[in-house]
């Protein structure tokens, strides 16, 4: 069964009984593209690649339009260029992407407490307790779509099922802008024609090894008897799939689970070896890692700093601090010094990257104030910078030493 097939069908091929299925996912439809889209209405029906537009930028999303090309995420951008050379490059807005993630989640949060938040375009909802109040769990699914629609200007396609693992297979199969609902009657009937790499879990290696077994469609796996499935893919990875070919998968639902870190980094066209152009690029990635930190709510007590060298070899350095930031000023303070203490001497760098650890919701994180400190400085800056951005486009608003010629 493709996944063509699939979104001609949506629900009906599989019935409409949802008395089972609490659980939802969402998945916004080429997120970052899709903003790009949004922001400038003129790119609507054209192939758009987000991504860095040098020599070794990647592509970080594109539209379908796009993607009918070949193109995908983690592509090099020259590649994809090759591939469609008419398509339309757009740098990332991380601090845009960050705040629509923002007002996606209290639309989730209208509908269920429950929500698990995977990325900043999709999460996880249990609405157990949504039911008697909003519908149906096919009906919920319908109205947040809709809602997503009309308050975003955005798409998302949701997968209705009795598991996570399930539902997350359906917002896949539904894409794009559908809903699919898997019965659970009807799990079985679904999953046994897929290919074994749909099953969550199932990576490049352990997808080979299936294969070479003869086992190309989940329903191979299911016939196996367990023993001979652990001699293929090991004990702990046979247990694992084996329940998840019959559709079994126990995780709830967690809402406490707050993100392990927020990073970004990039690949230079050329080596960089200057230290104040170093220096400028580690502001440049700060300022994206805390406008991000603050779009979250969240706060650091760790900063790491990434250096590649031309051969590839690769270092990283961390500090942490006595207490918990999300500001521009301190955390690149803390990225500089990192940089600086490597003492290089005109190494030819090709990478660098910010990534803040330790997270807390800021408004658990404990904060050192100092005597000296002013009523008023850079935390309201910085907060009156993001609301700026987040009208006008990151570049609305930069640090002075970010300021090319060409602005």
């Amino acid at each position: 069964m493709s996944k063509a097939q699939l979104n001609r069908t949506k629900i009906a091929s599989l019935g409409s009984d949802d008395s089972q299925c609490h659980i939802l996912h969402i998945d916004m439809d080429a997120f970052y593209a899709s903003v790009e889209v949004r922001a400038n209405p003129s790119l609507a029906g054209k192939p758009v690649i987000v991504g860095g537009t040098q020599g070794r930028g990647v592509v970080v999303a594109a539209t379908y339009e796009a993607r009918a090309f070949g193109i995908h995420a983690a592509m090099p951008m020259s590649r994809a260029l090759r591939l469609c050379p008419q398509a339309v490059v757009v740098a990332a807005d991380h601090a845009q992407y960050a705040e629509v993630s923002r007002q996606l989640y209290q639309i989730l949060i209208s509908i269920t407490p429950y929500v698990e938040t995977l990325a900043l375009d999709e999460a996880f909802l249990d609405i157990s307790g949504s039911i008697k109040l909003l519908g149906r769990p096919v009906e919920i699914a319908t109205k947040l779509r809709a809602q997503i629609k009309s308050q975003l200007a955005l798409t998302a396609s949701v997968g209705v099922a009795s598991n996570k693992f399930l539902a997350k297979l359906a917002s896949t199969y539904a894409k794009p802008y559908g809903l699919l609902l898997i019965p659970e009657q009807k799990k079985i009937e679904f999953l046994h024609p897929l290919p074994v790499g749909a099953l969550w879990g199932v990576g490049e290696k352990t997808e080979i090894k299936l294969k070479e077994s003869g086992l190309n469609l989940i329903g191979d796996i299911a016939k196996l008897p367990i023993e001979t499935l652990n001699r293929i893919v090991g004990e702990g990875v046979a247990a694992h799939i084996y329940e998840l070919c019959w559709g079994i998968d126990d995780r709830e639902v967690v809402t406490t689970e707050v993100e392990k870190s927020i990073g970004n980094e990039t690949t230079f066209g050329e080596d960089l070896f200057e230290a104040t152009e170093v220096e400028a690029q580690i502001l440049r990635l700060v300022d994206q890692v805390a406008a991000r930190l603050r779009n979250r709510d969240l706060s650091a007590k760790t900063i790491c700093l990434k250096i590649r060298f031309h051969d590839f070899t690769t270092i990283t350095r961390s500090k942490t601090i006595s207490s918990y930031t999300h500001n521009t000023q301190e955390i690149n303070q803390i990225a500089r010094q990192l940089y600086r203490n490597l003492n290089l001497q005109r190494a030819r760098i090709r990478l660098i990257g910010v990534r803040a650890e330790s997270l807390q919701p800021t408004n658990q994180a404990n904060f050192q104030p100092t005597l000296d400190q002013p009523d008023l400085g850079w935390p309201e800056a910085e907060i009156a910078v993001d609301q700026a951005r987040a009208k006008f486009g990151v570049a609305a608003i930069k640090p002075a030493r970010l300021i090319s010629e060409q602005d």
